[in-house]
């Protein structure tokens, strides 16, 4: 009894000793904000695949028509796909063909059954003077279908589609890109193998259909031929040399790899491992190649029915030489009369090496060539011209830096070109007894844009670009019958166009200029002098990296936007510089295509992408912003994706998705809601991109090259800061739950902000990260961080030293996981294994996940990765993730691909 009124006292104590409950101020009045739950179901709503079924085309791709301004285009929205042909002269778009006539024509041509919104149409092209069109429609391989008079057909098998050069054009191009922006094409083909190919012919003023069963369609460009613009010469390799063929026998080479009649003639007897001419002639993948294409071969000519001593005779001539295999890359003369080739002698670097424990029958070493940072032993490039008249190579003297780069200036492709499958690179220059070519010195501080005379191989420096760090260039136009040439450099802090003569190389003057970024030319006119360009950054108010077309005088530099508008611009102009489609939008509006005059006028809107279902399912945009870099003075823009069930009363934990560049900063500035940061918010939590001062091309040359010399730890702490002024912003950001995960880059990244602020991020998944830069490869380390040039003794060697993750992995405090695919031959695993060791060295708890067979990009693992992404971000920033063995979402998402 005495006890309990004892204990009664203290409680009495204790409840009287309270101080007197102040007023309560508008901050206590304020609940305590709960964590979302996990929403798993909500996410899994959100996948790639499934977001695909609400939205279908993004852009619109023009297919210029060669006898007129005319274009055609096809569409698919929630209604079907439907064809257009546009006449800008004229202003008006009408259907391509009735789409429902079609229909009924082709399932009684066809005898299967089609209906208006389900066309199988591919491989559209006009003919008979734009008269007519000729498609095709792929059947299963089993289907039987009869001529006029009642005769079984029987199609054209399809060929491997490792082998087919579509001929859909550049699907996809425009505002709707982004990382989860959808191809835009002609149509859904069929699978090889197991469909035949039909041909009809849709006659345009009769609107009728008739199969073209006559029609032989050029066989498509085998893997191992380079074909020239003339298509009378084809190049290949065999073994490590180079061949030759002509149009004709390369016609039977297509029908029958193995007939005895093929004529080919050797053009190198100089080409060796290491020192090869083929494309992949340098070690082990080359020879599992030649392995796997003798195979290939050996099928075909069973199928072909290739058998006793024709096929004998062919693996005669493959056992001396080798298969036919790609060659190097070879760039053609304007008349097909030369070719260009480089060719690398690795010899000298040293192996690399990845086991594929998953190869059958067992497991197999993998041998490559990699030159890294520091390396005395890099590989060195020669350039030759062939001449076939002179029956000889010519060997470029090239020799001005040790341990250069070269590469050759080619003319761009046409939209004429595109559409007929010439896309073969061929020079800049008109004529065949000049070259162009860049070359780099190693450490980048040097770039010569250089003259060479094909017959002699004397070269002579026309631009010389210097520069105390890393030079960045873009491809060189000549004009003017190759008397000028339109330059790109960054000499004045800015990349602008420059006018040279090419005769003398003197600069006649700066074409573009102003605190802005040209990034590329869409096309030139050289009857007005008009340069087409893109360029970033010059309209007041908008994002700097919204993309837009200019024109500009190449003589007096009056310059005139386009396409105006506060979006990401990408246009697509025909080869007559008369018109050009806009395709634009923004993270947070729909892509729209316009059609547009070289003037600028607007001549008619052309499309809005249908969003109204994706709408319907309850997406929402993602929100940009802008922050300052942790120097409180450079503008960050950045881009925010919140759940879809968002609650401002609940407190969120923010992700970052970082990759720091510096050739590019990975935020999302276009319509892309395939995005996997879409899935990966819904969650439950705040997920961010932001841009870093040394992480992006299209700012400053002094925000590109903030990072040079410390490629470590430059972009942290703008990540950092950008966070902390949201979470000051915003209630609902959890400042103390701060996540961080990145891929290649942006797993080192990763690494980098939870080993150099380990208080602030504490959760971090890093992918097959380069977190040892002395390890990753020579170009790219040596590049952006920087390597010392240092002569004595007339002898030139090279100093490289940069900062490695795993020299701070001891202040992990966080939860960290790593991953890499154990065959990643472009960022070596060794670079994780390295970040490993030192925890353990340092006694640190993290995780890891190897993914077998699998090199830097995942492969067929990526979604078994997204959803371990998910657990792990589920886990330590909410406290809750599932327990089961099954991933039950990522079940399901294969059974609806099946």
């Amino acid at each position: 009894m005495r006890t309990l009124l004892r204990l009664l006292c203290v409680v009495a104590f204790a409840v009287t000793a309270q101080p007197l409950a102040a007023p309560r101020s508008a901050v206590d009045a304020v609940p305590v904000r709960e964590l979302p739950k996990p929403n798993y179901d909500l996410a899994s709503r959100w996948t790639s695949a499934k977001v695909g079924k609400y939205v279908f085309s993004t852009a619109v791709t023009p297919h210029w028509l060669e006898f007129s301004d005319r274009f055609w285009y096809s569409y698919e929205t929630p209604a079907g796909t439907k064809w257009w042909v546009v006449d800008p002269a004229k202003k008006t778009k009408a259907p391509l063909w009735d789409n429902a006539k079609v229909a009924a024509q082709l399932t009684r041509i066809l005898r299967t059954p089609y209906d208006a919104q389900h066309l199988p149409i591919n491989t559209i092209k006009f003919i008979e003077n734009d008269a007519k069109i000729r498609f095709s429609v792929s059947l299963p391989k089993d289907s039987k279908v009869e001529s006029a008079d009642g005769q079984e057909l029987t199609g054209e098998t399809q060929q491997q589609e490792n082998q087919v050069q579509g001929g859909g054009g550049r699907g996809g191009r425009g505002g709707g890109g982004g990382r989860g922006g959808q191809t835009q094409g002609a149509g859904r083909a069929g699978g090889a193998n197991d469909t035949k190919l039909w041909w009809l012919v849709y006659e345009i003023a009769t609107g009728t259909v008739t199969l073209d069963d006559k029609y032989e369609a050029e066989k498509p460009t085998p893997a191992w031929a380079t074909v020239s613009p003339d298509k009378q010469t084809i190049i290949f390799a065999r073994g490590h040399n180079l061949f030759m063929m002509d149009a004709k026998n390369y016609d039977l080479a297509k029908k029958k790899a193995d007939d005895p009649a093929i004529q080919e003639t050797q053009l190198t007897t100089d080409g060796e491992k290491y020192y090869s001419y083929a494309r992949n002639g340098s070690g082990q993948q080359q020879d599992d190649q030649q392995q796997q294409q003798q195979d290939q071969n050996g099928q075909q000519t069973q199928n072909q029915g290739g058998e006793g001593a024709n096929a004998r005779q062919q693996s005669e001539l493959d056992k001396k030489f080798g298969p036919r295999t790609a060659p190097i890359g070879v760039t053609w003369s304007q008349d097909g009369k030369k070719f260009a080739v480089m060719r690398q002698d690795q010899r000298k670097v040293e192996d690399l090496w990845v086991i594929n424990a998953l190869a059958s029958p067992r497991p197999r070493l993998e041998t490559y060539k990699y030159g890294m940072p520091g390396e005395e032993n890099q590989p060195q490039t020669e350039l030759s011209v062939y001449d076939f008249t002179a029956k000889q190579m010519t060997l470029v003297k090239t020799i001005a830096f040790k341990d250069q780069q070269l590469g050759m200036a080619t003319a761009p492709i046409t939209n004429l070109q595109r559409e007929k499958q010439e896309t073969a690179p061929r020079w800049v220059t008109l004529t065949d007894d000049k070259i162009y070519y860049n070359r780099t010195s190693r450490d980048l501080k040097r770039i010569d844009i250089v003259e060479a005379d094909t017959a002699t191989g004397e070269s002579r420096v026309v631009i010389p670009e210097r520069s105390n760090t890393y030079i960045e260039i873009q491809p060189l136009r000549l004009i003017s019958n190759g008397k000028q040439a339109i330059h790109w450099s960054e000499r004045d802090g800015w990349g602008h166009y420059y006018l040279y003569d090419t005769a003398t190389g003197k600069m006649i003057r700066q074409i573009t200029s102003g605190e802005f970024v040209c990034t590329g030319i869409e096309s030139f006119d050289e009857k007005t002098r008009t340069l087409f360009f893109n360029a970033v950054g010059r309209e007041p108010g908008e994002d700097p990296y919204f993309v837009h077309l200019y024109r500009v005088n190449v003589d007096t530099g009056e310059m005139k936007l386009l396409d105006p508008g506060s979006a990401s611009h990408s246009a697509d102009m025909n080869d007559k510089n008369t018109f050009f489609v806009d395709t634009f939008s923004r993270i947070d509006a729909a892509p729209e295509s316009v059609l547009y005059d070289a003037a600028g006028v607007k001549v008619m809107d052309l499309e809005k992408t249908d969003v109204s279902a994706l709408m319907e399912a309850g997406f929402k945009y993602p929100e940009p912003f802008t922050v300052k870099a942790d120097d409180g003075i450079t503008d960050l823009y950045g881009t925010m994706y919140k759940p879809f069930d968002f609650d401002a009363a609940k407190k969120y934990p923010v992700i970052l998705y970082v990759y720091p560049g510096p050739q590019t900063e990975s935020v999302t500035k276009t319509f892309s809601p395939r995005n996997a940061n879409v899935a990966l918010a819904n969650v439950g939590f705040v997920v961010i991109e932001v841009g870093n001062r040394g992480g992006n091309p299209q700012r400053s040359k002094w925000y590109h090259n903030y990072g040079y010399g410390n490629l470590r730890d430059y972009g942290v702490p703008d990540k950092k800061a950008a966070v902390e002024q949201l979470a000051k912003k915003y209630a609902w950001i959890d400042l103390d739950r701060v996540g961080i995960y990145g891929h290649s880059g942006g797993g080192f990244m990763t690494a980098a902000a939870m080993f150099g602020f380990p208080d602030f991020f504490k959760v971090g998944i890093s992918e097959s990260g380069n977190h040892d830069n002395s390890i990753y490869n020579r170009w790219w380390s040596e590049k952006h961080d920087g390597v010392k040039e240092v002569v004595k003794d007339d002898k030139v060697t090279f100093e490289y030293e940069i900062d490695k993750n795993q020299d701070i992995a001891k202040n992990l405090k966080g939860h960290l996981l790593l991953m890499t695919g154990d065959i990643d031959n472009n960022v070596h695993p060794s670079n994780t294994y390295r970040v490993i060791d030192a925890l353990i060295k340092a006694n640190k708890r993290f995780d890891f996940i190897l993914l077998p067979g699998q090199r830097h990009g995942y492969g067929p693992d990526q979604d078994y990765v997204f959803w371990r992404r998910i657990d792990y971000f589920s886990t330590w920033l909410l406290g809750v993730a599932p327990t089961e063995t099954d991933m039950v979402e990522l079940d399901r998402e294969k059974q609806l691909k099946k």
